[in-house]
């Protein structure tokens, strides 16, 4: 049950979050062997005036940026996954979002199974109770 939560630079765009959202759920579900059903995204924007890298805004630099977060059951996925996912989620998203910075970002968190759920169930329960 990936958690997904993705901040986008510059103002809001519904037709922007309505392009990404069914991409980034596939590729997420699809790279991490994940269940569409079980996926929540939430978009975000912030100002470029208000986002900085290397102490300049990325209005002044005139680019845009993203964060990527996704919060996935630790030891539910490989290194080699996860790279695969950085790399295609990168591509997906500076195509999407256009012009971004190079140090956009995206980290995968690993959350321990006790500690992460839905429905008022840690995964770690739903492991032991099908």
């Amino acid at each position: 049950m990936p958690g997904i939560t993705l901040k986008i630079s510059g103002e809001p765009n519904l037709e922007l979050v309505h392009s990404i959202v069914p991409k980034i759920t596939a590729l997420t579900c699809e790279l991490l062997e994940k269940r569409p059903e079980q996926t929540l995204v939430m978009v975000q924007f912030l100002p470029r005036e208000q986002w900085f890298i290397d102490s300049r805004s990325l209005a002044e630099q005139g680019r845009n940026s993203f964060r990527l977060e996704v919060t996935i059951t630790d030891e539910t996925n490989t290194k080699a996954q996860k790279a695969r996912y950085h790399h295609a989620a990168f591509e997906l998203l500076a195509k999407e979002i256009g012009n971004v910075h190079p140090h956009s970002n995206i980290h995968v968190i690993d959350c321990r199974a006790s500690a992460y759920g839905y429905g008022g169930l840690s995964q770690e329960y739903r492991l032991h109770h099908p």
